[in-house]
């Protein structure tokens, strides 16, 4: 299958996550991004290295501006379960913005079609980091990494397409 592309739909999908009161909660991306602009990001996985000192540390500083430019909603989804992904966002006390969704059996990864097969590293699995740009559920960026790459998905290369 090939990755999600501009112009394209996003698949609506169910991901998982803890509320501020520490209940699990499932959401639909569909109601998290109809009639909205959203950012959608992935990494390879939660408490890793690139992803844990750079790729998110930059969204939620990049958030205020994200939202002074009509961003609604930054979703940060990884291959991992909610717990882990809790776990991993008390790691950023000074996050306000950005929302952690666990995409747990990588079935929301399958249907973008951004899979990385990291089997032969013990990780299975997981997604390609990405960073998409959405407007009303179409997309307007993407920016999807080869390998383990970080050259085209951080909060600056989404704030250049706004």
């Amino acid at each position: 299958m090939a990755p999600i592309a501009v112009g394209d739909a996003i698949p609506d999908g169910t991901l998982a996550y803890f509320d501020d009161q520490d209940q699990l909660q499932s959401v639909s991306i569909h109601s998290l991004a109809a009639g909205k602009k959203v950012v959608l990001f992935a990494v390879p996985g939660a408490f890793t290295p690139t992803c844990s000192m750079k790729h998110v540390p930059g969204f939620i500083e990049k958030a205020d501006e994200l939202k002074s430019k009509g961003v609604e909603e930054i979703l940060c989804i990884s291959v991992n379960d909610p717990f882990v992904m809790k776990a991993w966002a008390k790691t950023y006390p000074d996050n306000k913005h950005v929302k952690f969704l666990a995409d747990g059996s990588g079935t929301y990864t399958k249907a973008l079609g951004v899979e990385l097969d990291l089997t032969e590293k013990g990780l299975g699995i997981r997604s390609r980091r990405f960073a998409l740009l959405v407007e009303d559920l179409k997309v307007k960026a993407a920016n999807i990494e080869s390998g383990g790459e970080f050259t085209v998905s951080s909060a600056d290369d989404i704030l250049k397409a706004l």
